[in-house]
């Protein structure tokens, strides 16, 4: 798969067709850039697994780590640029605009857009999430250049090229997308999916200011008022530390209720394989996988779950995975850390009257410890 052709022709199909010299125009595009993602006075996590990342790719080309802070004037958008530093990042890029108070497309657009031509960068990071899968699009779009979205694995090519593996026919396969002779380089990747880095505390670096070049009366679209996620009642399985999940091995939807007493006996989230989501068991925030939540927690344990491909890229980064299933050459077993061959109905409700027995309320939060 190509970019979008900016300013030469479309070349030939085909990776081997396309491999030439990159047009001179891009040639002084250099350097990994990070959108910081700042709504309403928070920092999404993302951005900061995002540095972690970015810094690798930068460090394989030698080149600098930028972090990218759009927001209002003020201690929390400084703030942001701090944490920045603290992430990893050389500089920081920053437009500060009572418009950027709140997220909208036009102006963030016009900023990150303005930001790319003035001090061209070859990679460009952003969250998959959705004021990121929102503002990547448009971003690409308007630089007419290449996206990759939902990437679980970022490198560098031999040759310098941003590698970016992503699932892709239903989660059935990965591919590595590049762009080629195209810049900037662009990705998304979903909260979870990669480390958070190690925070260290050290003084505000080079922060290079940018103006932004656009009016009130030029944006269409108006805040009229926000609703938190805190009131929508949602799980929030991404940042779990313990995940018990259910799959179709559980043969009916009232056996779920089993998956549940487990999680609730060890304080941890519940969740569920695509299946039973398409078949009503549960509600999309509580799906695993590729097309749902990414998790990263300290414990996963999944049970009637075969383990396709695309739940595996949604869990692989768990610290321990427990798989119970009937199967044993279920698919799950080769990224399962422990395995356990039997009848999930039969044993979930004895290993819950277990955890139940030796853990007291006050020590079941040391299964995240």
């Amino acid at each position: 798969m190509l970019s979008a052709n900016r300013e030469a022709p479309r070349p030939a199909s085909g990776r081997a067709g396309t491999k030439k010299e990159l047009p001179d125009h891009f040639k002084d595009y250099r350097h990994v850039w990070v959108f910081i993602e700042l709504e309403r006075g928070q920092v999404h996590p993302v951005s900061f697994e995002l540095l972690g990342e970015g810094r690798k790719l930068a460090d394989k080309l030698g080149v600098e780590l930028a972090g990218i802070v759009l927001g209002p004037p003020g201690e929390t958008t400084q703030s942001a640029v701090a944490e920045a530093f603290a992430y990893g990042a050389d500089l920081v890029y920053n437009v500060e605009a009572p418009l950027l108070a709140d997220y909208r497309n036009e102006p963030f657009t016009k900023a990150m857009t303005d930001l790319v031509d003035a001090h061209k960068p070859e990679i460009l990071l952003l969250g998959a999430t959705t004021l990121g899968r929102d503002l990547a699009g448009s971003v690409a779009t308007t630089l007419k250049t290449g996206l990759t979205a939902d990437c679980t694995e970022l490198d560098v090519d031999t040759d310098g090229s941003l590698a970016a593996t992503r699932p892709t026919f239903g989660g059935s396969l990965l591919c590595t997308i590049y762009t080629l002779n195209y810049r900037p380089q662009m990705a998304t990747v979903r909260p979870r999916v990669m480390p958070m880095p190690r925070r260290t505390d050290k003084p505000v670096g080079r922060v290079i200011r940018h103006q932004l070049s656009v009016a009130e009366d030029d944006i269409v679209t108006k805040v009229l008022g926000f609703l938190p996620d805190s009131q929508s009642g949602k799980a929030n399985l991404a940042y779990a530390d313990v995940v018990v999940a259910g799959g179709l091995g559980l043969g009916a939807a009232e056996n779920l209720q089993l998956v549940k007493d487990l999680a609730r006996a060890i304080g941890a989230e519940h969740g569920c394989s695509r299946p039973l989501v398409q078949k009503g068991w549960l509600s999309a925030d509580r799906q695993i996988g590729q097309t749902g939540k990414t998790i990263r927690p300290k414990l996963y344990i999944a049970a009637g779950i075969s383990g396709a491909i695309q739940h595996r890229v949604g869990v692989e980064g768990a610290d321990l995975i427990v798989a119970i299933n009937t199967d044993p050459k279920a698919p799950i077993f080769d990224f399962a850390h422990l395995g356990i061959v039997t009848d999930a109905i039969r044993f979930l409700p004895a290993l819950t009257e277990a955890f139940t027995r030796r853990l007291s309320p006050h020590s079941r939060d040391k299964l995240a410890s």
